[in-house]
């Protein structure tokens, strides 16, 4: 057995295909395919059931593969180690942020991090929250971060910030001068919201539950909500009249401007917000620069937060 063998039953129970994870291991896949099997031979277990279509985990399999991922892990903390004993705060970082923190948090996040940490270059990736905790526990990445709630057992969590949401209405709106909107007005309007998978979404229904009881569609006397794919594609929906939307205060430079198409309005007390954290394994060894990530984000630039 070996750490090889270890890598490529992980990464097709990552893919889920064969032809996937040679790829991602930079092998040929009957390469991959013979050392899987070799595996699976030398413990006289069968680990993956192979279709023609997909591929799958026996039920002992699925433990097999925990394991492994326990054991590189632990592999790599040897690495970590040896390399970095004397100096934590040296090596490369691999950070992940969900699409509605990464384009408002990396470009000042960056900026710092080159200056207070020159010697831990950031690998960067932006994905849901399901996919970065999965690619937490696969050792795939070093830290993230995530908005709360979030499945947290077998991580560490330092809290970083809260900030609230705004509403955001089209120059022209019939609710653009106001001082604040209550919560239960927003399911009298169509309301654009991001599709299935994002946590944001989440947020905002937790706001105005009503809003996921809405119908899809354009018909005359009705109110429905749509959806974007992204904060900046709703926010330019917005700004061509369609509707209304909420927004992460981050994500707003200045909601006090009255230039361009769009207003932005607080909502009434209790005012939504969310909480932002960073998240890593709890077996990872540098926790140090961890605790050092955490005192950068904070000190980055962010507009209306909160540090907690």
């Amino acid at each position: 057995m070996t750490l090889t063998e270890l890598r490529y039953i992980v990464a097709v129970a990552r893919e889920r295909h064969f032809g996937r994870a040679a790829e991602a291991c930079f092998v040929s896949q009957p390469t991959l395919s013979v050392a899987v099997k070799k595996l699976e031979e030398e413990l006289s277990t069968q680990i993956f059931e192979r279709t023609n279509s997909e591929v799958a985990m026996t039920a002992l399999g699925a433990l097999i593969v925990e394991q492994a991922q326990r054991v590189l892990e632990e592999a790599n903390s040897l690495k970590h180690l040896a390399k970095h004993g004397q100096d934590p705060l040296s090596g490369p970082l691999r950070l992940g942020a969900i699409y509605t923190i990464a384009p408002y948090l990396l470009p000042s996040l960056v900026r710092v991090a080159r200056k207070r940490l020159p010697n831990a270059p950031l690998f960067l990736e932006e994905n849901f929250t399901v996919r970065l905790l999965e690619m937490l526990r696969q050792g795939s990445l070093d830290c993230a971060v995530l908005a709360d709630p979030f499945a947290s057992a077998g991580l560490d969590v330092i809290d970083l910030y809260e900030e609230p949401f705004l509403v955001a209405v089209p120059k022209g709106h019939p609710w653009e001068d106001r001082k604040s909107i209550g919560h239960q007005e927003l399911k009298e309007q169509n309301t654009l919201l991001l599709g299935a998978g994002h946590c944001f979404r989440d947020h905002v229904l937790g706001v105005c539950p009503e809003l996921n009881r809405l119908g899809s569609g354009s018909t005359l006397g009705e109110h429905h909500s749509f959806e974007g794919s992204s904060l900046e594609t709703i926010r330019q929906m917005v700004a061509g009249g369609i509707g209304i939307s909420v927004l992460p205060r981050t994500s707003v430079v200045d909601p006090a401007s009255q230039n361009g198409l769009i207003r932005y309005i607080p909502l009434d007390s209790p005012v939504p917000t969310r909480r932002v954290c960073l998240v890593w394994r709890k077996s990872y060894p540098r926790t140090v620069v961890m605790h050092e990530l955490a005192k950068i984000i904070r000190s980055c630039d962010l507009p209306g937060v909160t540090l907690v």
